[in-house]
């Protein structure tokens, strides 16, 4: 390891910190978006209570599932590669809960929306614990405090788009597309802190 790489890696810039920041904004947009449509998914699928619980375990499996497996891609490959893989994947999730009527398709879609979420949710984290380290002070409330304002803005803005008559889908569709809007702004500020880095090691 060079002096400047060591020297680098000890001073990460506000760009490492803007975003992890909009990694758990997207994190809790994503996770909230699909509360909104319980009912509708509900009544779509001729679900009862008791059946409707033991679907929404799909989340939690898929999770499990998808946990481990995040954390070994993240060391392998790199957060970042993993956080928007899984965001595609959430992408992909959302709309189909919006529209699948039979009860197997609409497991296998919550079964991916919670490997999603759950890999997500492990990469996060991991990126955020290498950030606080390094910043050298406390920000991992600040984190989570986005992740909650994600949340809300994800649960308020489809539930105001469905009492506007939207449709689920068309929703889901908005929702799907303010995360890739903000994943390209992630992918945008992930591509300035090489440039810095580049320019920094040729100084």
């Amino acid at each position: 390891m060079t002096p400047i790489r060591t020297l680098a890696l000890n001073d990460p810039g506000r760009l490492e910190q803007r975003s992890t920041r909009i990694v758990f904004f997207i994190a809790g947009v994503a996770v909230a978006a699909w509360a909104p449509l319980v009912p509708s998914a509900k009544a779509r699928a001729g679900l009862d209570d008791g059946t409707l619980g033991l679907l929404l375990l799909s989340v939690g499996a898929g999770s499990i599932v998808a946990m481990p497996l995040a954390g070994a891609l993240a060391a392998r490959f790199g957060c970042r590669r993993v956080f928007i893989g899984s965001t595609i994947l959430i992408c992909v999730a959302l709309p189909l809960l919006a529209i699948v009527f039979s009860v197997r398709l609409l497991v296998v879609a919550l079964f991916g929306f919670g490997a999603g979420v759950g890999s997500i949710d492990c990469v996060m984290n991991i990126q955020a614990v290498i950030v606080e380290r390094l910043s050298r002070r406390p920000m991992m409330s600040g984190f989570h405090g986005l992740f909650s304002v994600g949340g809300i803005i994800g649960a308020g803005g489809v539930s105001g788009l469905l009492s506007v008559g939207a449709s689920p889908l068309v929703a889901m569709l908005c929702v799907a597309t303010g995360i890739v809007g903000a994943l390209m702004l992630l992918i945008g500020v992930a591509a300035c802190g090489r440039v810095l880095s580049v320019a920094r090691r040729s100084i």
